[in-house]
């Protein structure tokens, strides 16, 4: 085990300790129909899952050419009949808080229908409308699907999504009558931006956006035969105002957060004895129990009450190695469902690798391996493609060529939503936004997760590929990998090739030594690396 992991696990007791020992489960209800029900909700957050495929529910913005099931579903979900995908969370539009597209009576209903300046489509598609108009809506839509097909399916809520507050030309049709009506509620204005994140994010320390965020999940609840529900807080990452002023968040917050949660949790228990089944509860948020606790997420807590029925976590950035979440939701017998985000890095090659099949296929081999209980797929669409059918199923995976890089998604951009938000990272990422000056004569260490043993597999072939920037050869460039001496190949444009034995290969964490001899250039950066490993073909 890691010493990340072993730490975290520590913590985790010690935690536990601290609460009056590790309480799994919540009091239960007195009555035998909620005791009963108690006990259904947990068999059903530790059910097997494959793959989860996050859907923000476009379609019926940007997409369907008429208003029909068939159309809707067309988009991005009849395809997956088969796949590996065994549970569709849907998110009924993306912002800004208190905006959706289905049959909302407290919220308010996205019917708008503007175009993109230049004469581009825009919003022009919406059906949203028309929908509504046939007594039917996206959202119902999918639950029916999901119903015919035995596909466990969650509603997801943006908690704080503010695609409202990006400047692009889409922000000011996405601003809510609610922000216009209470600016207060706002965390600054256009002029008078905060510290972190948008201006357009809503406080959570004002009691009506709490309860408002309540109503809004006990309405699709009580309305919508939903199996769970999604609380993204990851989209997006500011809640209280000490926070987005850049002032800490103190215990009041912390207990606000996790009220609004225990009360989302008696109303989901509830509404599930009526409907005759469990509502589960998951949270998107941060791998960072120091960082959820900074913004006003007590995630300890929540875990250790009962309060929550799965973790998912990471988004915009990952701050620690999948086995310190495993080891810590674990040990308060919660599933975690580690989220596969689409590659943020600006950098064309390295943008190219990281949305590679192959790149998908080893960060889920990495989660598989450090016990992940689901894979969680965000930011992508294609139905047909054939990561649905594979992602799921570490044995399907493994004899699939794959591409192992310290991070997918790049460095992130942790700062924007917590200044000096770095300090939380607990990994070793190599990328072109977050490189390693070589200094000659010194040694630069990466650590590398490979998620699959390759040695003794018959017909793989393993390479390391470094890209050096101000290096023309691999002349006076020394690369040790678990402490044996490779030897390169031709530098070809960007990249040195080193052919890699693979009983040199350690499942888990491999350690690859960089040292640029002395007297070589000065100037020289090691920009990225990946390790390609390709199976033969059957």
């Amino acid at each position: 085990m890691p010493n990340g992991v072993k730490i975290w696990a520590a913590a985790a007791v010690l935690c536990a300790a601290m609460w009056g020992g590790c309480s799994m489960y919540r009091s239960e209800p007195g009555d035998a129909a909620g005791k009963r029900m108690v006990r259904a909700r947990k068999d059903a957050a530790h059910r097997a899952r494959r793959i989860i495929f996050d859907n923000d529910g476009n379609e019926p913005v940007y997409y369907c050419d008429e208003a029909t099931p068939e159309c809707l579903l067309a988009q991005r979900t009849t395809p997956l009949i088969g796949s590996q995908v065994d549970t569709i969370v849907y998110c009924t539009w993306s912002s800004g808080f208190s905006i959706f597209t289905h049959n909302t009576k407290i919220g308010e209903v996205f019917t708008c229908t503007a175009e993109e300046p230049g004469g581009k489509r825009g919003f022009s598609k919406n059906k949203t409308q028309a929908f509504l108009d046939q007594g039917t809506d996206p959202l119902e839509i999918v639950v029916d699907f999901c119903r015919e097909h035995d596909i466990e399916v969650f509603w997801s809520m943006r908690m704080n999504d503010i695609h409202d507050g990006w400047g692009a030309w889409y922000s000011p049709h996405l601003f809510p009558k609610l922000k216009e009506e209470h600016p207060e509620y706002l965390m600054g204005t256009a002029e008078n931006r905060p510290v972190n994140g948008s201006w357009t994010a809503v406080d959570y320390g004002c009691p009506e956006i709490r309860d408002l965020a309540f109503r809004f999940i006990e309405e699709v609840c009580r309305n919508y035969d939903v199996d769970g529900v999604q609380l993204d807080f990851f989209r997006h990452l500011t809640y209280f105002r000490a926070h987005a002023m850049g002032q800490p968040v103190g215990q009041e917050e912390l207990d606000m957060m996790t009220d609004l949660i225990r009360r989302v949790r008696d109303m989901a228990d509830e509404v599930a004895v009526e409907k005759g089944h469990p509502i589960l509860i998951s949270v998107r948020v941060p791998d960072s129990v120091e960082l959820c606790r900074a913004v006003g997420f007590d995630i300890e807590r929540w875990m250790q009450e009962d309060l929550i029925d799965i973790l998912t976590v990471s988004g915009y950035f990952r701050l620690n190695p999948w086995e310190t979440t495993v080891a810590l939701a674990h040990h308060y017998d919660v599933p975690v469902w580690p989220c596969l985000s689409e590659t943020r890095e600006r950098d064309a090659e390295a943008k190219k690798a990281r949305a590679s099949l192959e790149c998908y296929r080893a960060r889920a081999m990495n989660a598989w391996n450090a016990g992940a209980d689901g894979i969680y797929m965000f930011n992508y669409f294609n139905p047909t493609s054939p990561l649905w059918w594979e992602l799921g199923d570490p044995k399907t995976l493994e004899p699939l060529d794959k591409t192992y890089l310290t991070a997918a998604r790049g460095f992130g951009n942790v700062d924007f939503w917590y200044e000096g938000g770095e300090r939380f990272m607990n990994r070793c990422i190599l990328s072109p936004s977050r490189t390693r000056k070589l200094e000659p004569g010194r040694a630069e260490v990466i650590e590398l997760n490979v998620g699959e043993r390759l040695g003794g597999q018959h017909g793989v072939k393993a390479t390391l590929r470094l890209r050096i920037a101000g290096l023309d050869s691999a002349e006076g460039l020394s690369v040790a990998l678990n402490g044996t001496e490779l030897e390169p190949g031709p530098k070809s444009e960007a990249w040195i090739e080193y052919e890699v034995a693979p009983g040199c290969v350690t499942q888990g964490i491999n350690r690859i030594q960089v040292t640029l001899a002395a007297g070589g250039p000065a100037g020289a950066v090691l920009e990225d690396l990946l390790l390609d490993v390709r199976h033969p073909k059957p």
